[in-house]
């Protein structure tokens, strides 16, 4: 298990912005698919936002636009730029890392159990 280290997360209103991080002290994400999770309402871990180890990139319909991931140099962090945020973004976002492929769209249950403790972020209208 790589231990992951988030953070960015806050309180904004509607239309505001906020940037999450993640990073690992452990080693740099070479050859691991990275992304950040949301928790949904309906108890379904869902991916927001994906970057693959070879670039590619997947984003979430109703954040396309608005989120941007991307990815040190050195492959040790990745970031989630989160602009117009709306209040429906509301929720605890979870940094992944997993081997290529394995960063799956839908998880079942809590995303906690898969990926930790997560950041929370809040959006008022």
């Amino acid at each position: 298990e790589v231990p992951l280290v988030e953070s960015g997360g806050g309180s904004v209103q509607a239309g505001g912005s906020l940037r999450l991080s993640c990073t690992t002290p452990a080693f740099p994400f070479d050859d691991a698919d990275m992304g950040w999770y949301r928790q949904t309402p309906g108890n379904e871990c869902e991916l927001v936002s994906r970057i693959g180890s070879d670039g590619t990139i997947y984003y979430l319909d109703s954040v396309k636009g608005r989120f941007t991931i991307s990815q040190d140099n050195a492959k040790i962090a990745i970031y989630l730029q989160m602009n117009n945020l709306k209040p429906e973004d509301t929720t605890v976002y979870y940094c992944a890392a997993a081997a290529k492929g394995q960063v799956f769209r839908r998880l079942p249950g809590l995303c906690k159990n898969y990926w930790g403790q997560g950041t929370q972020v809040i959006v008022s209208s």
